[in-house]
């Protein structure tokens, strides 16, 4: 199953938060989540809703297999077009259900958190598509479970992900994709590319770092998958805490009394209280800045005041001023400054302004009102 899918919203419709689940290497949008049992947490009314009733929870799928015999074709695309193809059907979804302002919480298992900090990398470097930028100013808190942020620490990764998959079908019966998979090696130039994008934003989010403390069965071998020092780094702001699980199990969870739920929903349950208030201060001071952005582009298209100079705080500020005063129709003057102030509100909502009339009537010539403009430089 790819793309998103609604596994639980609240039964009177009252939605407080977006919790979004996004599944790791050969794994799968709700099975990732679903213990041998058959519990899925997400959704299992004893599990997750229970804690967090006012959770809409959300689970994304894609192509992550790495081979063939599990019935799909090994994926050809790579994490930047897995993060791209998440924002925009995040985006998609979140704008049909007139929640566009809504906080989001990611929870991320393995290949799952690389692509969601690209994504969020993404979102961020597209400031002036609003409904893009819209998925990091609303991302509050991510969880991440076993993702390797500094790559793995065995340069034999690859076989011993093909050791993993062996253990349903014989290695000889495999096509892999190398693709995904390099991006979890060590010094991988994808992953650390990754990783430079997204440390500048850590700040904004509150994160959550879980390890995998029991070791995976690797058919001739025991061991784990992701070390302790690659998914939880020791950062400031952050929390860290083991997982008493091998790498698959590490985020399924059989039991309300598993002590890795417990801590998990705890988590979310404290990120889900604070989320609200925080996200609309941020997604407000977003829209404003995005607003005063267009309405000086449309004053320096008329010609109302002159072009930024950069790095002027003061400039900006009174070119604001000035721009704002043409967009209201304030400054004093004959009836041809406020229809500059008409084609700056225009050109703002994307029409085509009018054309003004000839500055003649009954025989007087007007003057034109210009914006004084000696104190912008």
């Amino acid at each position: 199953m790819y793309g998103i899918r609604e596994l639980y919203r609240p039964v009177d419709g009252s939605v407080e938060v977006d919790i979004v689940a996004v599944h790791g290497l050969n794994g799968h949008a709700t099975e990732t989540w679903t213990s041998k049992q058959g519990t899925c947490w997400l959704s299992d009314l004893a599990f997750l809703p229970k804690y967090i009733p006012r959770a809409r929870v959300l689970v994304w799928g894609y192509n992550a297999s790495i081979a063939s015999w599990n019935g799909k074709t090994p994926s050809s695309d790579r994490v930047l077009q897995h993060a791209q193809t998440m924002v925009s059907q995040l985006e998609a979804d979140r704008d049909l259900e007139d929640a566009a302002e809504r906080p989001i919480i990611f929870l991320c298992h393995s290949l799952g958190g690389i692509i969601v900090k690209r994504a969020l990398a993404y979102a961020e470097s597209r400031p002036k598509l609003a409904h893009i930028y819209s998925i990091y100013t609303c991302t509050f808190a991510i969880l991440f479970f076993g993702t390797p942020h500094h790559g793995s620490s065995k340069a034999n990764l690859f076989g011993s992900l093909q050791k993993l998959a062996t253990l349903a079908v014989p290695k000889t019966a495999m096509e892999f994709e190398s693709g995904l998979v390099n991006a979890l090696e060590k010094e991988s130039e994808i992953l650390q590319n990754i990783t430079d994008q997204f440390a500048p934003l850590m700040p904004n989010f509150r994160i959550f770092f879980f390890w995998e403390q029991e070791k995976t069965n690797l058919k001739y071998k025991r061991d784990y998958i992701v070390e302790e020092t690659s998914a939880a780094p020791i950062l400031d702001n952050t929390e860290r805490c083991g997982i008493g699980a091998d790498h698959q199990g590490m985020c399924k969870f059989h039991s309300p009394a598993d002590q890795g739920f417990r801590t998990a929903v705890a988590a979310l349950r404290r990120y889900t209280r604070d989320a609200p208030s925080v996200i609309q201060r941020r997604y407000q001071r977003s829209a404003d800045v995005q607003r005063d952005e267009k309405m000086l582009q449309a004053a320096e298209l008329l010609g109302t005041i002159p072009p930024r100079v950069p790095g002027s705080c003061q400039n900006f500020s009174r070119s604001l001023e000035a721009a704002d005063s043409v967009f209201l129709g304030k400054a004093r003057g004959p009836p041809s400054s406020a229809h500059q102030g008409s084609n700056l509100k225009d050109l703002i909502e994307g029409k085509e302004p009018a054309r003004p009339e000839p500055a003649h009537v009954a025989g007087h010539e007007h003057k034109q009102v210009e914006v004084d403009i000696k104190d912008h430089y």
